[in-house]
Protein backbone atom coordinates (compact mmCIF):
# COMPACT_ATOMS: atom_id res chain seq x y z
CA UNK A 1 0.00 0.00 0.00
CA UNK A 2 1.24 3.47 -0.87
CA UNK A 3 0.26 6.35 1.39
CA UNK A 4 0.79 10.09 1.05
CA UNK A 5 0.70 12.04 4.31
CA UNK A 6 0.27 15.73 3.49
CA UNK A 7 1.64 18.03 6.18
CA UNK A 8 -0.14 21.33 5.53
CA UNK A 9 1.17 24.70 6.66
CA UNK A 10 -1.63 26.82 8.13
CA UNK A 11 -0.69 30.49 8.02
CA UNK A 12 -2.84 33.49 8.86
CA UNK A 13 -2.05 35.36 5.63
CA UNK A 14 -3.83 32.71 3.51
CA UNK A 15 -7.63 32.65 3.36
CA UNK A 16 -9.53 29.48 4.14
CA UNK A 17 -10.86 29.34 0.58
CA UNK A 18 -7.38 29.76 -0.92
CA UNK A 19 -6.01 27.03 1.33
CA UNK A 20 -8.91 24.77 0.44
CA UNK A 21 -8.11 25.16 -3.28
CA UNK A 22 -4.40 24.61 -2.67
CA UNK A 23 -4.93 21.48 -0.60
CA UNK A 24 -7.35 20.05 -3.17
CA UNK A 25 -4.72 20.56 -5.86
CA UNK A 26 -2.11 18.81 -3.70
CA UNK A 27 -4.45 15.86 -3.17
CA UNK A 28 -4.93 15.57 -6.95
CA UNK A 29 -1.15 15.37 -7.33
CA UNK A 30 -1.18 12.15 -5.27
CA UNK A 31 -2.87 10.12 -8.02
CA UNK A 32 -1.38 6.65 -7.85
CA UNK A 33 -1.42 6.53 -4.04
CA UNK A 34 -3.83 4.19 -2.27
CA UNK A 35 -4.39 6.43 0.73
CA UNK A 36 -3.92 10.17 1.30
CA UNK A 37 -4.09 11.72 4.78
CA UNK A 38 -4.55 15.37 5.79
CA UNK A 39 -4.15 16.97 9.25
CA UNK A 40 -6.60 18.24 11.84
CA UNK A 41 -8.53 21.49 11.33
CA UNK A 42 -6.29 22.58 8.45
CA UNK A 43 -8.94 25.02 7.22
CA UNK A 44 -8.74 27.17 10.35
CA UNK A 45 -5.80 25.99 12.44
CA UNK A 46 -6.25 23.80 15.51
CA UNK A 47 -5.45 26.63 17.95
CA UNK A 48 -7.37 29.39 16.17
CA UNK A 49 -10.31 29.04 18.53
CA UNK A 50 -11.87 32.35 17.55
CA UNK A 51 -12.19 31.09 13.98
CA UNK A 52 -14.11 27.91 14.81
CA UNK A 53 -17.51 29.54 14.95
CA UNK A 54 -16.93 31.83 11.96
CA UNK A 55 -15.56 29.08 9.72
CA UNK A 56 -17.75 26.19 10.92
CA UNK A 57 -19.60 24.46 8.09
CA UNK A 58 -22.21 21.74 7.75
CA UNK A 59 -20.93 18.24 7.19
CA UNK A 60 -21.61 18.50 3.46
CA UNK A 61 -20.21 22.01 3.17
CA UNK A 62 -17.49 23.54 0.98
CA UNK A 63 -14.63 21.43 2.39
CA UNK A 64 -16.66 18.26 1.96
CA UNK A 65 -17.39 19.17 -1.65
CA UNK A 66 -13.79 20.14 -2.47
CA UNK A 67 -12.30 17.02 -0.88
CA UNK A 68 -14.85 14.64 -2.40
CA UNK A 69 -14.01 16.03 -5.84
CA UNK A 70 -10.25 15.84 -5.18
CA UNK A 71 -10.51 12.20 -4.02
CA UNK A 72 -12.50 11.30 -7.11
CA UNK A 73 -10.15 13.15 -9.47
CA UNK A 74 -7.09 11.45 -7.96
CA UNK A 75 -8.78 8.06 -7.55
CA UNK A 76 -7.57 7.72 -3.94
CA UNK A 77 -8.94 6.94 -0.52
CA UNK A 78 -8.75 10.31 1.23
CA UNK A 79 -8.73 10.96 4.94
CA UNK A 80 -9.48 14.66 4.53
CA UNK A 81 -8.41 15.67 8.02
CA UNK A 82 -11.01 17.40 10.16
CA UNK A 83 -13.27 20.42 9.94
CA UNK A 84 -15.19 22.48 12.49
CA UNK A 85 -18.59 20.92 11.79
CA UNK A 86 -21.73 22.85 12.63
CA UNK A 87 -24.52 20.46 13.57
CA UNK A 88 -27.84 22.22 12.85
CA UNK A 89 -29.36 20.54 15.91
CA UNK A 90 -26.41 20.78 18.28
CA UNK A 91 -22.92 22.18 19.00
CA UNK A 92 -19.82 22.37 16.86
CA UNK A 93 -17.78 19.20 16.42
CA UNK A 94 -14.21 18.50 15.34
CA UNK A 95 -15.13 16.07 12.57
CA UNK A 96 -12.90 14.00 10.30
CA UNK A 97 -14.06 12.95 6.84
CA UNK A 98 -12.97 9.93 4.80
CA UNK A 99 -13.80 9.65 1.10
CA UNK A 100 -13.63 6.68 -1.24
CA UNK A 101 -11.89 6.87 -4.65
CA UNK A 102 -15.30 7.55 -6.19
CA UNK A 103 -15.72 10.64 -4.00
CA UNK A 104 -18.37 9.12 -1.74
CA UNK A 105 -18.24 9.75 2.00
CA UNK A 106 -17.05 6.50 3.58
CA UNK A 107 -16.95 7.69 7.21
CA UNK A 108 -17.16 10.68 9.53
CA UNK A 109 -15.56 10.69 12.98
CA UNK A 110 -16.33 13.27 15.66
CA UNK A 111 -13.30 13.72 17.93
CA UNK A 112 -13.93 12.10 21.29
CA UNK A 113 -11.23 13.70 23.46
CA UNK A 114 -11.35 17.51 23.28
CA UNK A 115 -8.23 19.47 24.18
CA UNK A 116 -8.15 22.61 26.30
CA UNK A 117 -8.63 21.85 30.02
CA UNK A 118 -11.96 23.70 30.31
CA UNK A 119 -11.19 26.26 27.62
CA UNK A 120 -10.70 26.38 23.85
CA UNK A 121 -11.85 23.29 22.01
CA UNK A 122 -12.98 21.65 25.26
CA UNK A 123 -15.77 24.21 25.70
CA UNK A 124 -16.39 25.34 22.12
CA UNK A 125 -17.01 21.89 20.65
CA UNK A 126 -19.09 18.88 21.55
CA UNK A 127 -17.52 15.47 22.14
CA UNK A 128 -18.01 12.54 19.81
CA UNK A 129 -19.03 9.21 21.30
CA UNK A 130 -18.46 6.58 18.60
CA UNK A 131 -15.34 4.72 17.50
CA UNK A 132 -15.04 4.65 13.72
CA UNK A 133 -13.27 2.20 11.42
CA UNK A 134 -13.16 2.15 7.63
CA UNK A 135 -12.54 -0.93 5.52
CA UNK A 136 -10.12 -0.35 2.62
CA UNK A 137 -8.85 -2.97 0.18
CA UNK A 138 -6.11 -4.67 2.17
CA UNK A 139 -6.53 -3.02 5.58
CA UNK A 140 -9.00 -1.50 8.03
CA UNK A 141 -8.38 2.05 9.24
CA UNK A 142 -9.07 3.15 12.80
CA UNK A 143 -9.73 6.90 13.05
CA UNK A 144 -8.50 9.27 15.74
CA UNK A 145 -7.69 12.95 16.11
CA UNK A 146 -4.79 14.70 17.85
CA UNK A 147 -5.43 14.67 21.65
CA UNK A 148 -6.97 11.19 21.24
CA UNK A 149 -3.37 9.98 20.89
CA UNK A 150 -2.93 10.31 24.66
CA UNK A 151 -5.72 7.83 25.44
CA UNK A 152 -4.63 4.23 24.75
CA UNK A 153 -8.04 2.76 25.56
CA UNK A 154 -9.45 4.39 22.42
CA UNK A 155 -6.97 2.48 20.27
CA UNK A 156 -7.68 -0.79 22.07
CA UNK A 157 -11.31 -0.25 21.12
CA UNK A 158 -10.36 0.38 17.50
CA UNK A 159 -8.27 -2.80 17.41
CA UNK A 160 -11.18 -4.76 18.88
CA UNK A 161 -13.30 -3.33 16.06
CA UNK A 162 -10.85 -4.70 13.50
CA UNK A 163 -8.43 -1.82 12.94
CA UNK A 164 -5.03 -2.71 11.50
CA UNK A 165 -3.86 0.75 10.42
CA UNK A 166 -4.34 3.60 12.88
CA UNK A 167 -4.68 7.11 11.47
CA UNK A 168 -4.10 10.23 13.56
CA UNK A 169 -5.00 13.63 12.12
CA UNK A 170 -3.48 16.35 14.29
CA UNK A 171 -2.54 19.94 14.98
CA UNK A 172 0.15 19.22 17.57
CA UNK A 173 2.16 22.04 19.22
CA UNK A 174 5.92 22.23 18.78
CA UNK A 175 6.52 22.53 22.52
CA UNK A 176 5.32 18.94 23.01
CA UNK A 177 6.83 17.43 19.86
CA UNK A 178 8.77 14.79 21.83
CA UNK A 179 5.44 13.43 23.11
CA UNK A 180 4.10 13.26 19.54
CA UNK A 181 6.81 10.89 18.37
CA UNK A 182 6.86 8.87 21.61
CA UNK A 183 3.09 8.34 21.68
CA UNK A 184 2.89 7.51 17.98
CA UNK A 185 5.43 4.73 18.41
CA UNK A 186 3.78 3.52 21.62
CA UNK A 187 0.32 3.27 20.04
CA UNK A 188 1.76 1.32 17.10
CA UNK A 189 3.73 -1.09 19.30
CA UNK A 190 1.05 -1.81 21.89
CA UNK A 191 -1.60 -2.41 19.22
CA UNK A 192 0.73 -4.15 16.74
CA UNK A 193 -0.59 -1.90 14.00
CA UNK A 194 0.70 0.51 11.43
CA UNK A 195 0.17 4.11 12.49
CA UNK A 196 0.01 7.11 10.15
CA UNK A 197 0.05 10.43 12.00
CA UNK A 198 -0.40 13.63 9.99
CA UNK A 199 0.27 16.98 11.66
CA UNK A 200 0.12 20.61 10.60
CA UNK A 201 3.03 22.99 10.08
CA UNK A 202 3.06 26.76 10.46
CA UNK A 203 1.70 28.75 13.39
CA UNK A 204 -1.92 28.76 14.62
CA UNK A 205 -2.95 31.81 16.63
CA UNK A 206 0.63 32.29 17.81
CA UNK A 207 1.20 28.59 18.60
CA UNK A 208 4.06 27.05 16.56
CA UNK A 209 3.13 23.63 15.21
CA UNK A 210 5.22 20.49 15.57
CA UNK A 211 5.01 19.17 12.02
CA UNK A 212 7.06 15.96 11.94
CA UNK A 213 4.26 13.76 10.61
CA UNK A 214 5.23 10.14 11.10
CA UNK A 215 4.56 6.61 9.84
CA UNK A 216 5.31 3.73 12.23
CA UNK A 217 5.16 -0.03 11.66
CA UNK A 218 3.74 -2.67 14.07
CA UNK A 219 7.16 -3.14 15.69
CA UNK A 220 7.50 0.57 16.41
CA UNK A 221 10.01 1.21 13.64
CA UNK A 222 9.72 4.65 12.06
CA UNK A 223 9.24 4.13 8.32
CA UNK A 224 9.23 7.84 7.48
CA UNK A 225 9.05 11.18 9.24
CA UNK A 226 8.62 14.69 7.91
CA UNK A 227 10.44 17.82 8.99
CA UNK A 228 8.98 21.00 10.45
CA UNK A 229 7.64 22.63 7.27
CA UNK A 230 5.02 21.84 4.69
CA UNK A 231 5.79 18.48 3.11
CA UNK A 232 4.27 15.45 1.42
CA UNK A 233 5.50 12.30 3.13
CA UNK A 234 5.14 9.26 0.86
CA UNK A 235 5.66 5.72 2.14
CA UNK A 236 4.95 2.18 0.99
CA UNK A 237 4.03 -0.49 3.52
CA UNK A 238 2.70 -4.03 3.54
CA UNK A 239 -0.58 -4.29 5.48
CA UNK A 240 0.03 -8.05 5.75
CA UNK A 241 2.76 -7.30 8.29
CA UNK A 242 0.08 -6.64 10.93
CA UNK A 243 -1.24 -10.20 10.91
CA UNK A 244 2.31 -11.57 10.69
CA UNK A 245 3.41 -9.51 13.70
CA UNK A 246 0.40 -10.49 15.77
CA UNK A 247 1.04 -14.14 14.96
CA UNK A 248 4.79 -13.99 15.58
CA UNK A 249 4.44 -12.11 18.87
CA UNK A 250 0.84 -12.70 20.05
CA UNK A 251 0.79 -10.20 22.92
CA UNK A 252 -2.76 -9.09 22.15
CA UNK A 253 -3.98 -12.61 22.92
CA UNK A 254 -2.65 -12.24 26.48
CA UNK A 255 -4.82 -9.27 27.33
CA UNK A 256 -6.68 -9.62 30.62
CA UNK A 257 -7.87 -6.19 31.76
CA UNK A 258 -10.56 -4.37 29.82
CA UNK A 259 -11.97 -7.46 28.11
CA UNK A 260 -15.01 -7.76 30.37
CA UNK A 261 -16.64 -5.73 33.18
CA UNK A 262 -15.06 -6.15 36.63
CA UNK A 263 -16.91 -8.38 39.05
CA UNK A 264 -18.74 -6.76 41.89
CA UNK A 265 -17.85 -7.95 45.40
Amino acid sequence: MRASVIQIAVNEDESVEARRRRVAATVREQAGADLVVLPELWTTGAFAYEEFGREAEPLEGPTYEAMAKAASDAGVWLHAGSIPERDPDGPLYNTSLVFSPSGDLAAAYRKIHRFGFDKGEAVLMGAGSELVTVRLPGTTLGLSTCYDLRFPELYRGLVDAGAETLVVSAGWPERRRSHWTLLAQARAVENQSFLLACATAGTHAGVPQAGHSIVVDPWGEVLAQAGAGEEVLTVEFDPGKVAATREQFPALKDRVLGLQPPRRP
